[in-house]
């Protein structure tokens, strides 16, 4: 089969790879109908993390169920399934909890399972799931492409937006500020409107990023960022800062936004990937300002994200805005790192 591997930074290539088997009786087999490039493989890409070796790349997939183990009891082949970025048992301590992205048995893809058999990477054509009972989801089959592009972003953009906005605790009323333009910081604007959000002011400096926030219910967009942004999130609440903030980025500058902007007693729902991010503990502490979120339980949540995709919430598809084949792997990197696209959905 064909499967995306880094090779190093800014060379991502299309290899021929085995064909995955079944290695446990809990494994499923899967061929891929789409799949995508996540704004956290660009940390990869750009050589902000460096491999020592060649890496096998991607987490997001939807596809149906080819073969499956003899434990195997959730799914069957022919069934469509969405697969969290990460595998889990669901039925651990933790995942009870429901944090099944921190299963006690888990792991990710393009890695080894605890056994010591590779776990493909989702960009490529077929994908072994180990604990395939507590990982997939199935899903009635996507009637268009529209559908399949919104089941796709369950996968993880959509659920980590969605776990931004939980973890901040938005309610009906509340103003959000959104500090973060890309897929899941625009998933993020669309989960704090689910959630009953009457303002949702977004952060954003590109025009089209801008008008798809707006589609998605932001009422209001700040074109600035840092100081700038504060200000400006400060002045539209008279002063008071924010009922919720959902801080998408990861970086040191977008956190202390973030927690800056937030009125005393709320809560910053942090999901973006830390990179040198240190919260001012002080200030949190002065004001009151809660933390909280993290890596998104993507397991946790599919279930009633598939049943708002399915009575019509069509908003986790919009962040796709470009659909190239897989052999156009390295053109799709390319298309977000140099932000000619905001997502890129890739099909087999």
């Amino acid at each position: 089969m064909r499967g995306t591997v880094l090779h190093g930074p800014g060379d991502i290539r299309l290899d021929e790879r085995p064909d995955p088997v079944i290695h446990a009786p809990t494994d499923a087999i899967i061929e891929v109908l789409a799949t995508c490039v996540c704004g956290s493989d660009l940390w990869w890409f750009r050589g902000v993390h460096l491999a020592d070796k060649p890496r096998i790349i991607g987490h997001e997939a939807v596809g149906v169920v080819r073969e499956v183990g003899a434990e195997v009891r959730t799914v069957r082949p022919g069934d469509f399934v969405i697969t969290p970025f990460l595998w889990s048992d669901n039925t651990c301590a933790h995942c009870a909890a429901g944090v099944t992205s921190s299963c006690a048995n888990g792991g990710g893809f393009g890695a080894l399972d605890r056994d010591g058999h590779p776990v493909d990477g989702c960009q490529g054509e077929f994908i072994r799931i180990p604990l395939a009972d507590g990982t997939l989801v199935a899903a009635p089959h996507p009637e268009n492409d529209a559908m399949l592009a919104s089941m796709l972003g369950l996968s993880d953009v959509t659920s980590t937006g969605w776990h931004a906005a939980v973890s901040a605790g938005v309610r009906p009323g509340h103003t959000v500020a959104v500090v973060g333009d890309g897929a899941v910081g625009l998933s993020a604007v669309a989960s704090a409107v689910a959630l009953g959000a009457e303002r949702v002011i977004a952060m954003s400096k590109y025009p089209d990023r801008q008008a798809l926030a707006r589609e998605l219910g932001a009422t209001e967009v700040v074109d600035s960022r840092g100081d700038e942004a504060v200000a400006a999130v400060l002045d539209l609440t008279g002063g008071i800062g924010a009922d919720a903030v959902l801080e998408c980025v990861g970086t040191s500058e977008s956190l202390n936004s973030a927690l800056t902007m937030a009125r005393p007693g709320s809560t910053v729902g942090f999901v973006g990937i830390p990179h040198d991010a240190a919260p001012p503990v002080s200030r949190m502490f002065a004001d009151n300002v809660a933390l909280a979120g993290g890596m998104a339980p993507v397991r946790h949540y599919l279930p009633d994200l598939i049943q708002r995709v399915l009575d019509g919430w069509t908003a986790p598809g919009r962040v796709f805005d470009r659909v190239r084949p897989l052999a156009e792997v390295a053109e799709a990197y390319a298309d977000m790192d140099q932000r000619r696209a905001t997502k890129v959905l890739l099909r087999p």
